[in-house]
Parts: C-alpha cells; structure tokens; sequence
C-alpha cells in the first residue's frame, strides 16, 4: 500500500475494516472502537511491531470501513463479515470438531437424554462438552444405573409388545408400557439433572431419604439397590478433580506463546469440577488482547455451551462488548473476568501449563511427523518434502454414481477441511482411468490458477495408473512442480499348498522406475501413506454411498401409487431433505399436508425397504 495514507478521511466512530487487496480480495477484517486510531496504527513510523503485519500491509490495495453505531454491533457484524470473506489473516478455527453435549428436553411426556453436537436455544438443558464420545457413553452408563431414564422414542418403543432389553436389566423403567407414573419418571428426571449439574450431594441426600423409608417399610431390596445406587454416585465423584472456585460453570483461558505460534489451553470447568480440556494452535498475527479476543468471538460463535464466566489471563479492550454479546447469546448474564488472585487465578495458572505442555507436546510430534516425512523423501526418492501430499480414488458401482475424491495431508496430519468430492459427470461407464483424468485435470488446473499444488501426488494404482497421471500431468503443464508415485494394493494369495492365506507388501511405483520400491513393514512411512490412502478411498465410498441413497429413496417415492410429483414436492418442502424424509416416524408423515394416514403408512413402510437396500 502506499507508503502516505491520509488517516484523517477515517471516522473515528466505532465499526468495521476491511483490508482488500488489488482484485477486491478481503485479506482482513478487524474491528474497533476508534476506526481511525485503530487503523493509524497499521501506519505508525515504527511499524505495528507484528513481522505478519508487514506482509499484510504489502499486499493491501485499499481500506473500506463500516461504521456501527456501538461496539456489541462491531463485533457482531465482524463475525458475519469472517463468516463470509474467510480471510486469510483472520483466526479460522477450521480444524475445530464440535464437542459432544448431552440434552434433555424436560417439556416431552418422559424426557431422554440425547447426545448432540450443537447446541440451540430451544428451552432444553445441555450439560457438557465432552471431548469424546467414549467419555459420554462411560457418563450415560453411570446415570442409568441410578436413574433408569428410558433409552429409545416413545412411538417405535409402543409398538413393541413388551419392554426392551435395557428393562430386563434394570437400565430402562420402561414408560412406554405404563411401568413407572409420570410422576415417579419426574423424580428421575429431576435426579438427573441435579447429577449432571454437579449436585452430586443433593442426589446422593434424595437417595439417602429414599432407602431410609424403604427400609422402614421393610423394602430391603429396593433399600440395598438405593444403597448400591449412592455408592456408584460417591465412586464417579472420587474420580473428578475437584478445584476451589466457587462453583458454577467456567471456561477457564491459558495462552502461551512460543516463537510464531501460540497455543490455546481451555479448560471446562463445571459446578467446581474439571471435566476437560482442550487446545487449539494458532499463528502469531495479532496483538495479544486483540488475538485473544478473536479466539473468543471465533470459538464462542460456534454452536457450543457458554458458561457462565469466562476467565482469561491478561485484560482485552473490548471485555464488556463480549460480556454483553455472550449473555445476548446464552439468554442470562456472561461475565469476562481477568482474575487477580484466589482460586480463579490457580485456575487461569493451570490452564496457562496445559497451553505450555500442549505445545511441547504438539512440537515433539511435528518433529516426529517430520522424520517421518523425510523418510519418505529418502525412499520414494522425491525431489521435495512431502508436505502437503493428496490421494484421488474413484468409486462407482457397475459405472452408476461414479464420483472422485480427494484426501489431504499436511505435515503428516490429516486435513480433513481441504478434502473434496468430486462428481464425475463426463465420463459413461465404468473407465476409472477417464475419471481419474476429469478429477485430477480439475484439481490441478484450480492449482495451477491459485498456485496452491500439492508437494506429492499419491495414486490408488500400479504402472497403468501411473502412466495416465504422468499424462495428465503433462498436459497441465505441472510435471515439473511435483511429486507422483503410484501405490498398488498388497495382494492375497494363498501359498503353494493353499491352506495358509499370505499377504504380500505394498507396492510403490515411481515414473521412469521399473522396479517398485518396497516399505519396510510397520514402518511409520508406510503407515503414513497406508492412512492416505485410505482415508481417500474411504471418502469416496461415503459419498458414492450418499448418493446411491438419495436416488434409491427417490425412485422408492416414485413408486409408490399415489406419491405423483406434487405429493413428493410437499414431503420435501415439509422434511427439508431426503434424508429427513427417510427419518420422519409415522405421525411426521401424516402431518403433511395431503398426506392420508393410510399413505404415510404405505411411505413409511416403502422408505424403510428402500433404506435396507442401500
């Protein structure tokens, strides 16, 4: 950008900025309370101190601002803007994956628990986030040995003629056949929720209660299983850390730089008990409130549970904007604090070393997936790092719903926010080399555009596959900007005297090699290249799959007598998609409009078919 910028044009009114470059590309969006001394500071004679910022300003053509009329409306026309543009220097959560949540909606006739990843305001608790779905399952087994909630929807539970499995077992009271009162199945509920709040010594003085009247009224077993029950509660309390912080709900912010990076400890606190962790690594581009603060509004943007502090280890300029902004979005009061001493400050300390131990972590394993990249540069005899490499494979069935797909690793991590689909759509027939050719001209001539091609190009396939991509490659013109090595699948055999079935390697081909280049067996290179592979065949498969769903589910509605195009038109304006069609129970059905009880019976019972064939 030019060198003289006259600042004095800016408003100094609170708002948004958007960096663009010579095409119109936004680079950035920023917000601040004072655009003009915000935006002076790009511009200052000593620089904005940040080596990223440098490298920004280059390429900025021009500075569009928008203003607002208080800073809660910046910042949220910020999050739209990002959520729009996806600048490049912009913090991007995008190798986030949503924590599990368990939900329970206590306005249905027998509230169940429900695992979900996003969390809405629709008037039901959630408690949470579990970080795996192993931790909620070991979290919904404890609860229905104590509170045996039911398991599975009313509706298809009635029609079953007796209770299932889970009621043998004394895991389910089985409402649906009128085993337990609405009132009775109300305490549970109640019991529950006071467990999954943290109120584990209110549970445990209900139950107290409970099987002292049962024994009382001489109900021995049902007083030694409300025994068994209070020690299940008191053993799953022992195993949670238990931390000093006045109870409620906290996320609890560690920050530690190193370098060009830094690293994001959160810390899930619930009720006073720690129940997990996660961290996030991010590129040195901001200051250290203003990248803090982005990391709050990217991260609490997102459908996830908002507590009711959140605790962060240095001050942010625009700490009452988020305040107010979080309780809009939680529908009760959200309070930033920056602790100064007491058990709140040992909690930001803690979460400060999991930052630090989480980054000297990550950085043992860069170092290992390096060597491991190196060994394969070594091996397969590549003329670069194989930092970024991508696999294709195709997949079809008989040439019907023939689709491509592409995985991606980078630094010897899987990323999975880079992997494409493919629908092949030039090609009849089952002739893999042509929708190998379709996909990879496409991918490649985008790269070539976009200067964006892989360091090594990985092919499902021997000598003939290789040829036809060495081919591709010339034609686009990219044969010289990367690597391509060709991977055969291991053949089964059985040996001489066909009783013992053998495996044999895989197989790696090189252009101009004749001889293929054998990995040693378990070897972190091979395993490396095995997952890519893989993971694209895997992808492909899914989709090809999806696909073949939607047009077996159309093509069982087409069939069904009285489903004409204005009947499917209604059932798809009513569910939203296929596949919901596919999901809706019998009463969704015959709550579409033109939609007979007889024919929503005769669709549910097609759809069903038409799903066990897929």
């Amino acid at each position: 950008m030019e060198e003289k910028v006259d600042i004095s044009r800016y408003p100094t009114a609170s708002g948004v900025y958007l960096m663009q470059d010579e095409e119109g590309l936004v680079l950035y969006v920023g917000k601040a309370n004072n655009l003009r001394a915000r935006l002076r500071s790009y511009f200052a004679a000593h620089g904005d101190g940040r080596a990223h910022i440098r490298f920004l300003m280059n390429r900025v053509s021009r500075i569009e601002t928008i203003v607002t009329d208080t800073e809660k409306e910046a910042l949220i026309l910020e999050n739209t803007l990002i959520k729009e543009h996806r600048p490049r220097y912009n913090i991007n959560l995008r190798d986030d994956k949503t924590y599990l949540s368990v939900r329970l909606d206590p306005r249905e006739e027998f509230p169940a628990l429900q695992t979900v990843r996003r969390v809405r305001r629709d008037g039901a608790y959630y408690f949470g986030p579990y970080s795996s779905a192993s931790a909620v399952r070991e979290t919904l087994k404890e609860i229905y040995r104590v509170f045996p909630l039911r398991h599975y929807p009313l509706a298809s539970c009635r029609r079953r003629g007796r209770p299932c499995l889970f009621y043998q077992i004394e895991q389910c009271s089985a409402p649906c056949h009128g085993k337990i009162s609405r009132e009775e199945y109300a305490e549970l509920v109640r019991g529950v929720v006071a467990l999954l709040s943290g109120r584990e010594s209110e549970v445990v003085a209900m139950l107290q209660q409970r099987m002292q009247k049962a024994a009382q009224a001489m109900r021995y077993e049902e007083a030694a299983r409300l025994r068994d029950q209070i020690s299940a509660i008191e053993k799953t309390v022992e195993r949670q850390k238990v931390v000093e912080a006045g109870g409620g709900d906290q996320d609890v912010i560690g920050v530690h730089r190193e370098g060009g990076e830094v690293e994001i400890a959160l810390l899930f606190i619930r009720e006073g008990k720690l129940i997990d962790r996660r961290s996030y690594s991010l590129e040195w581009r901001l200051e250290e409130d203003e990248l803090l603060s982005s990391f709050l509004q990217e991260y609490y943007q997102r459908e996830v549970v908002i507590p009711d502090q959140v605790l962060i280890p240095f001050a942010i300029g625009d700490a009452d904007t988020l305040e107010e902004w979080l309780s809009e979005r939680k529908g009760r009061k959200v309070s930033v604090q920056m602790p100064q001493r007491g058990a709140r400050l040992r909690l930001v300390e803690l979460a400060e070393r999991n930052a630090r131990e989480a980054c000297r972590t990550r950085g043992e394993k860069r170092e290992a997936r390096r060597g491991v990249l190196e060994d394969i540069r070594e091996r397969l005899h590549l003329k670069r790092l194989p930092r970024r490499m991508e696999c294709f494979d195709i997949s079809n069935v008989q040439g019907r719903y023939s689709v491509g797909s592409m995985a991606v690793v980078i630094d010897g991590e899987p990323a999975s926010h880079l992997y494409r689909r493919f629908r092949i759509r030039n090609v009849e027939g089952s002739n893999d080399f042509a929708s190998l050719a379709e996909v990879l001209g496409s991918r490649l001539r985008r790269g070539l555009e976009e200067d964006d091609l892989p360091d090594l190009l990985l092919i499902d396939g021997g000598k003939g596959q290789l040829s036809a991509v060495e081919r591709i490659l010339e034609e686009v013109s990219v044969a010289d900007r990367l690597d391509l090595v060709g991977m055969a699948k291991s053949r089964v055999h059985a040996n001489v005297r066909g009783k013992v079935v053998e495996r044999s390697e895989e197989r790696f081909f090189l252009p101009g090699r004749k001889n293929p280049v054998i990995l040693r067996q378990g070897s972190a290179a091979l395993f490396m290249l095995e997952r890519l592979r893989d993971e694209a065949h895997r992808f492909a498969i899914t989709y090809h799959r999806r696909l073949r769903g939607k047009e077996t589910l159309r093509s069982a509605l087409e069939e069904i007598p009285g489903v004409g195009p204005a009947r499917r038109k209604a059932l798809l304006n009513h569910f939203g998609s296929l596949k919901k069609v596919r999901a809706a129970s019998l009463t969704d059905l015959c709550a579409v409009p033109g939609i007979s009880e007889s024919l929503a019976g005769e669709i549910h019972r097609r759809v069903r078919e038409a799903s066990a064939k897929k």
